[in-house]
């Protein structure tokens, strides 16, 4: 299928305005072959009218669901970006749980936004089981959520391919996963318990109201879909949602000191964190 730019531009525009994910047109290629996939899906060979059913037809929002799934690339694995979460487990986490246990505040919420399939959220969770001798008396909840509902399911089911779990220490591997004769790793019932998956839509303002009082927030390598107007406007969220003296975390390659000046800076094990004061 061949469509012109202006074509795609007005696909890209209405993706924008519904996701706060931005194609440019390098990505033209990436986009028309999954746009062909959704129209061969409904027996549709005109890219106007699929658009126009997008626009007008698709009421309670299924194909555009349908399509973005498909947009949205999941590349996700166990323990990323090692140096960034030993940060978090030995002093973030050590500083937000003494504050707290000072306080009588048992309570330790995390969001994991953009979770994709799973491998951040159950990775936190493994991580408190490790630092937390006293895990038990804490009232603890990793909220999980991201736009990809098939990426949900999957995470929900906890079965992963030897690949994803290619960075897991072996001692985390026999005692947080069971090996199953297949090839598969499969998370144990306990490090499931403290996680829960929401679908969530980080451009939908309204949705995103009832995520707040969090001690520490990850968003790693999802805003660079976004662009700037949308960037700022998600992590202004995510400081409303941030409790005081909690920490947000973004991927390696994204600079939140770039979006706002909102947040504190510290360093921390030779690494730089933010804060919210």
């Amino acid at each position: 299928m061949e469509i012109t730019l202006e074509e795609f531009e007005r696909l890209s525009d209405f993706i924008y305005r519904r996701s706060g994910i931005r194609f440019e047109p390098k990505k033209i290629y990436f986009v028309i072959k999954r746009v062909e996939k959704r129209m061969d899906a409904l027996a549709m060979d005109n890219f106007t009218e699929y658009l126009r059913y997008l626009r007008f037809s698709d009421r309670d929002g299924k194909e555009f669901q349908n399509l973005i799934d498909l947009l949205t690339v999941n590349e996700t694995y166990f323990f990323r970006d090692f140096p960034q979460l030993q940060t978090f487990a030995e002093h973030c986490l050590a500083d937000v749980v003494n504050r707290k246990f000072s306080c009588k505040d048992m309570t330790l919420r995390i969001w994991s936004a953009g979770c994709s399939t799973g491998e951040e959220p159950y990775t936190l969770s493994i991580i408190l089981y490790e630092m937390l001798d006293d895990i038990r008396e804490w009232e603890i909840e990793i909220l999980a959520s991201d736009i990809d509902r098939p990426a949900l399911e999957r995470a929900k089911r906890g079965i992963y391919d030897r690949r994803s779990v290619k960075d897991v220490p072996s001692e985390y591997l026999d005692r947080y996963f069971l090996n199953h004769s297949n090839g598969t790793f499969a998370i144990t019932d306990k490090v499931k318990s403290i996680v829960k998956f929401e679908h969530l839509n980080l451009s939908d303002r309204r949705a995103l109201r009832k995520w707040r009082g969090f001690d520490f927030i990850f968003c790693r390598n999802v805003l660079i879909y976004f662009d700037d107007i949308s960037r700022k406007q998600v992590v202004d969220h995510f400081y409303i949602a941030l409790n005081r003296g909690g920490y947000i975390f973004l991927g390696s390659s994204e600079s939140i000191a770039r979006i706002t000046t909102a947040f504190r800076m510290k360093r921390a094990n030779n690494y730089i964190v933010y804060c919210k004061e």
